[in-house]
């Protein structure tokens, strides 16, 4: 990936390009370009290798090479002979085939990241596609007409066959798109960009198709999302040490340099930075419940699983995921399995297990804030009310019931999804490794996490509010932005809205400066 600042045309002039096949994507290049903040283009050096392999891949079968997906049919298939002549037929059969997705559509930065990430694979020079593919597939990125993808129907082997046809058939003009935010017929959009519809050549569907690019999307959006909530569930472990009296002194680093553990050892000095500034209080006991003390221990898992994530995905996503490979330099197909997520199944599988903890942990101060037996003199449940209305009163009360059930949720998904494999398509697919399971998984964990946190926030916020004081430092400015989203529970009121008014601000980086999580996931 290379950047490059130069202008493009009116509205994209301030967006950054980047060159598709040049350098290895990051896993933030992927957030922001499927957020619609940059450009991508195909780098003239991967326009030469996919010109270079789709060549050698047109001259093996005019001489009669033996090329599964090209001479042959698919899968349990692949001892049906297809002739020359029939190559493209049986290239855009294979698309309309597995149109068969079900399941929520993924949203447009779902959406664009699949199609992002499979760019990137086709520009190894590996696939047999000609270049105008990534080109076309590019310039449908950069305006965002985006496939709809339906979220349901693969096992992540031979890659995610099913969602990946909803981006092949993009090219050819079939199903249906979404063109800046409208819905309309993939034919109605090419048309409105003055685009023909592409005719596939032998190869070129398989290729679209045959990869892990939906579930390596999904988990590089997960990935973004969870480094963002282990900043956050520090800064609101701080803030609930802080509010229930706790000890300081769990977080000192001798204790954790001790267990050299790298995100272990990050989040206790996120900890105790965020603590910096707050009135110096009496500990009302000498070890804290083990969801305040054990926090950097709790969140830390999250922190390294991160790293290795990080590590896991970038290889992933760079990678070529697709079967047979075309090999330029041995002049030769290579028939094999890239197409296996098994390597992105695991790091989801973990993460939502690392995720799923650090909600039940924020779940636990909530509960320890709310309670009077454990939060230092504060009301129960914090209510906001005094004198003879108080006993009308039930403050956070629902609240606490509505973060367990959360935390539940997110608990029972951990159950690894890559130990379901089922053997399918005749037994051809006989060991899958349900990958985009696993990443759809994922995203639910954070996106409940996401909220037990925003909860955890309020009750913490509301704690700073009933115990007083001056406050200064990171945690009073996390106070100061939450009460810009959402004023003090002075009374018992619905609080859904102010629950999305935190996931909001959360989500459009407005509780945290992203600068202050950028070393999340380096393992450093």
């Amino acid at each position: 990936m290379t950047l490059d600042d130069s202008t493009g045309r009116a509205g994209e002039a301030q967006k950054p390009l980047y060159l598709i096949g040049d350098e290895a994507l990051r896993l933030e290049d992927v957030a922001d370009l499927a957020r619609g903040q940059g450009r991508a283009e195909l780098a003239p050096a991967a326009n030469a290798r996919m010109q270079a392999s789709f060549e050698l891949l047109r001259r093996l079968h005019e001489g009669s090479e033996e090329i599964y997906g090209v001479t042959t049919s698919v899968g349990a298939s692949v001892d049906t002979h297809v002739p020359a002549a029939q190559a493209a037929e049986l290239s855009l059969n294979l698309l309309r085939m597995h149109g068969c997705g079900t399941g929520r559509i993924l949203d447009e930065d779902e959406a664009a990241a699949v199609v992002l990430l499979r760019v990137v694979s086709l520009a190894q020079g590996r696939s047999g596609v000609r270049p105008l593919l990534a080109e076309r597939l590019l310039e449908l990125f950069n305006a965002r007409v985006l496939p709809r993808i339906p979220a349901e129907g693969s096992v992540g082997a031979s890659g995610d066959l099913t969602p990946l046809s909803y981006v092949a058939a993009l090219l050819v003009g079939e199903r249906e798109v979404t063109a800046r935010g409208r819905v309309c017929a993939a034919s109605e959009a090419l048309a409105e960009l003055g685009l023909e519809p592409l005719v596939l050549e032998p190869k070129e569907a398989l290729s679209l198709m045959n990869g892990t690019s939906v579930a390596s999307a999904l988990a590089c959006l997960a990935w973004s999302r969870a480094r963002r909530l282990s900043r956050l569930a520090s800064a609101a472990s701080a803030m609930a040490s802080h509010a229930t009296l706790g000890n300081p002194s769990h977080f000192d680093a001798l204790i954790h340099e001790a267990k050299a553990h790298p995100g272990q050892m990050q989040v206790a000095q996120w900890i105790r930075e965020d603590l910096q500034g707050l009135p110096t209080q009496k500990a009302q006991r000498l070890q804290d419940r083990y969801s305040i003390r054990c926090a950097p221990q709790v969140i830390g898992v999250l922190e390294d699983g991160l790293s290795f994530g990080r590590l896991v995905l970038e290889r992933e996503l760079n990678g070529v995921s697709d079967n047979p490979i075309v090999a330029v330099e041995r002049d030769a197909i290579l028939h094999g399995g890239n197409f296996y997520g098994g390597h992105v199944a695991f790091v989801c599988d973990a993460l939502k297990t690392a995720v799923a903890n650090v909600a039940c942990l924020l779940d636990r101060q909530i509960m320890l804030i709310c309670n009077p037996a454990e939060n230092g003199g504060l009301p129960a449940n914090l209510v906001g009310v005094e004198g003879p209305q108080a006993c009308t009163h039930n403050g956070f009360k629902a609240v606490t019931i509505a973060a367990s059930s959360l935390a539940a949720e997110a608990l029972k998904l951990t159950l690894p999804a890559s130990a379901f494999s089922r053997s399918t398509e005749l037994h051809n697919q006989d060991k899958v490794p349900m990958a985009t399971l696993a990443a759809r998984d994922l995203l639910r964990v954070v996106e409940i996490s996401e909220q037990v946190a925003a909860m955890a926030l309020l009750v913490c916020a509301q704690a700073y509010d009933l115990r007083g004081g001056a406050l200064s430092g990171p945690s009073a400015a996390l106070q100061e932005r939450v009460r810009e989203n959402v004023p003090k529970l002075d009374a018992d009121r619905r609080m859904d809205h102010d629950i999305a008014a935190l996931l909001q601000a959360l989500r459009a980086d407005r509780l945290l400066d992203p600068s202050t999580y950028a070393a999340a996931g380096t393992g450093r």
